[in-house]
């Protein structure tokens, strides 16, 4: 285990954003060992609300399964800005993410935060990378969190194993539409704080590539999950491999299948067929 720094209130994203943007080039090596953590984090009950709403999720007395992400993305974006983290962050590309809810976390529950990377793996496109992150409170463990992303062109060190961001799913039927507006990845940047270029407008997305702005790959979980709402386990490990990109605006399908006491899901294009995300629930 590394270094474990505890910093007292949430790293500013936009600066921290600029900070990566800035020391991009020459990086290199290994992962670094450092730990970030917070303690006694509470939630705010109108940025919780707001998400809520972004998301289509009812308002509760227990955490949504994905918004722990949202307390320890402040940290994980710190560390990957770093000019001690081998891969440039502007670019990096979410592929997969895992997510265990131990138990339901109530909303006023004071939370202890860690993150920390590894498995710096060989990808056929480059090379990626976990960042992990782990809550508890008062010194139980409650809520797991493991986020692969994809640095293109990038390349691993000598050895390292090979990545794997594939989810595999059984026959899904639709069971929703929705109409995703343009500005999805400017609201969803505003109740996240992930103001990553690429999610917020044309401009600043071809600047990396992409024809027009791409949903955040964590509002596409999010809202895949709020559609299942009061049919979810209270315990459950979430899988889901985010696909090709969902261009805003757009028009998606949300398949379904239950199975195992869980459920199997995909979200497509509804022109195309084009897959965006594919990601299994099941009970802990």
């Amino acid at each position: 285990m590394g270094e474990r720094t505890v910093l007292e209130s949430a790293p500013a994203m936009p600066a921290l954003f600029a900070r990566a943007a800035l020391t991009a080039r020459g990086r290199g090596g290994n992962l670094p060992a450092t730990r970030l953590a917070r303690t006694g984090v509470g939630v705010d009950p109108a940025a919780l609300a707001g998400y809520d709403r972004v998301c289509g999720l009812p308002l509760a007395d227990v955490l949504p399964t994905t918004y722990p992400h949202v307390l320890a993305f402040p940290l994980q974006v710190a560390l990957m800005s770093d000019r001690s983290f081998p891969l440039a962050l502007p670019g990096l590309v979410h592929v997969r993410n895992r997510i265990e809810v131990l138990r339901p976390i109530g909303t006023d529950e004071a939370l202890d935060v860690e993150v920390w990377a590894e498995r710096f793996a060989a990808h056929r496109s480059g090379a990626t990378v976990d960042l992990c992150a782990s809550v508890s409170t008062g010194g139980e463990e409650v809520w797991r969190g493991r986020s692969t992303y994809l640095a293109r062109g990038a390349t691993a060190p000598g050895g390292a194993p090979e990545s794997d961001t594939r989810v595999a799913i059984g026959d899904v039927r639709p069971a929703a539409t929705w109409r995703v507006p343009d500005d999805a990845g400017r609201r969803y940047a505003g109740v996240s704080g992930d103001v990553n270029p690429i999610h917020l407008s044309g401009l600043t997305a071809k600047a990396f590539g992409f024809k027009r702005a791409i949903a955040h790959g964590m509002w596409v979980e999010a809202r895949a999950l709020a559609a299942l709402s009061g049919r979810l386990p209270e315990a459950l490990a979430v899988d889901v491999a985010f696909q090709k990109p969902l261009f805003l605006p757009s028009t998606v399908t949300l398949s379904t299948a239950e199975t195992g006491g869980g459920w199997d899901l995909a979200v497509r294009s509804a022109e195309s067929g084009t897959g965006h995300l594919v990601g299994t629930i099941r009970p802990v």
